[in-house]
């Protein structure tokens, strides 16, 4: 492309040379006509005088008498035969016998006629040099423009290939490496700076399905170990029918700690997928909180703690109503269980801003700043051992928060960790015209 451009400009330079040298010779022929004309008129006599004393050698003035004046060297080259061809009225170029070009012209006036002619050799080797050194210098310049392009070429994309080689070191193992970075401020560099912004992303992504991975095969583990290491110890030694129904009654206790984290793993995997399908409704969020207060109060009677619900006033919101009831019950069944006997626990529904609230209020031990950034994370305990004996694995509030967000809402730790926790639910409004009180 670029020799077919170079080739283009060339020719263009040859035509308008070509056109402005023959529109000066031109004019050159233009104004010895025209001195010819002068003398012809004014020193007829004077006409034979023009060559010796103006330099005009090739000319030729005809009148009503025939050829007036002619010179030696216009009859010599024959150049009258040039004025038999072609237009009178404009310039020619024309070749005589011995090779010779030369360039004629005529003008005719009612009592006579002059013709001039100018030799346009020189001309023509000027533009002959001119093309010569026009196409030699082509290949020269799409050589030089080659190698030019090469060495550019080979400084601008240095920066991929580093890119590439780079790339091809990067595995799972090792996510954790980055593409160099010349220039943040040119194109490759803001190109690498989005591929490792991509990196970190799949390294912050592989780093949690590993601890999630390395969390559920120990929560997996641990029931399992319990139920194997019961059943081992009932199958070495003879018991009666009562320590064999307690055998059994431990060994369901763990597939049921079993079951429900599985079903804690299948709901999060559902969320990640993104395969839970919303049915969004207009809810009552204190009568769902009540529903969901009278399930689980018998566990709060059992630790004779206070379970107590307060709903003002209406409350509604637009939310899919199975992932609401997940989440309050994940918030007030972590309150009952981290609650000491003889807690409170209390549930409040309001409004704030036009949206709905809810707060779950516990008077436990509270969770410390430390742990306040992870609480939400899968697996997560704040005190682990606490937790495996109540049966919890660190899914709840996980799962909460997915249910909350997925809605369209927002979860928060609204507690200083020094008296009790609270945790505050927020939910978008309900399309339709709810009395709403204030938050």
């Amino acid at each position: 492309m670029l020799t077919l451009i170079v080739c283009i400009f060339s020719a263009g330079i040859l035509l308008f040379l070509h056109a402005r040298l023959y529109a000066a010779l031109d004019a050159q022929l233009e104004r010895e006509i025209a001195t010819i004309g002068k003398v012809y008129r004014e020193e007829p006599e004077e006409l034979k005088n023009l060559a010796s004393e103006w330099g005009i050698t090739l000319f030729r003035v005809d009148d009503a008498g025939g050829v007036r004046q002619q010179t030696e060297a216009w009859e010599r080259e024959g150049l009258s035969r040039a004025l038999q061809i072609g237009d009178s009225a404009s310039p020619l170029s024309w070749t005589a016998s011995d090779g010779r070009r030369y360039r004629v012209h005529s003008i005719s006036e009612p009592s006579y006629r002059v013709a001039a002619a100018i030799e346009e050799t020189s001309l023509r080797d000027t533009l002959w040099t001119l093309a010569v050194i026009l196409a030699m210098g082509i290949p020269f310049a799409a050589g030089l423009a080659v190698a030019g392009g090469y060495f550019l070429a080979g400084r601008v994309l240095s920066p991929v290939g580093a890119m590439a080689q780079k790339a091809r070191e990067i595995t799972a193992e090792s996510l954790a490496k980055r593409l160099p970075v010349d220039n943040a401020r040119d194109e490759f560099g803001q190109l690498a700076t989005v591929f490792n912004d991509t990196l970190s992303r799949l390294q912050d992504a592989f780093e949690r399905l590993r601890r999630f991975t390395a969390d559920a095969s120990h929560e997996l583990r641990t029931p399992l170990t319990a139920m194997r290491s019961v059943g081992e110890v009932a199958l070495q030694n003879r018991f009666d029918a009562v320590t064999y129904r307690d055998v059994i009654g431990s060994m369901l206790e763990e597939v049921d700690r079993l079951t429900r984290l599985v079903e804690s793993l299948l709901i999060l995997t559902r969320a990640d997928s993104g395969k839970v399908q919303l049915a969004p409704e207009d809810l009552d969020v204190g009568g769902l909180a009540g529903h969901v207060v009278d399930q689980l109060r018998v566990l709060a009677d059992e630790k004779q703690q206070a379970l107590a619900l307060r709903a003002p006033i209406p409350v509604y919101a637009r939310a899919d109503a199975a992932l609401i009831r997940h989440a309050l019950m994940n918030l007030i069944h972590n309150a009952i269980k981290y609650t000491p006997n003889g807690g409170t626990i209390t549930v409040e529904v309001n409004a704030t801003g036009g949206q709905a609230k809810i707060e779950v209020r516990d008077t436990g031990p509270g969770i410390p700043a430390a742990h306040r950034d992870r609480i939400f994370d899968r697996f997560y305990r704040v005190d682990t051992g606490r937790s495996r004996e109540e049966g919890g694995v660190g899914l709840g509030l996980a799962i909460a928060r997915w249910a909350v967000e997925a809605n369209g809402g927002h979860i928060e730790l609204a507690s200083d960790g020094k008296a009790g926790s609270l945790f505050r639910v927020i939910l978008p409004p309900t399309g339709k015209s709810f009395a709403l009180g204030k938050g």
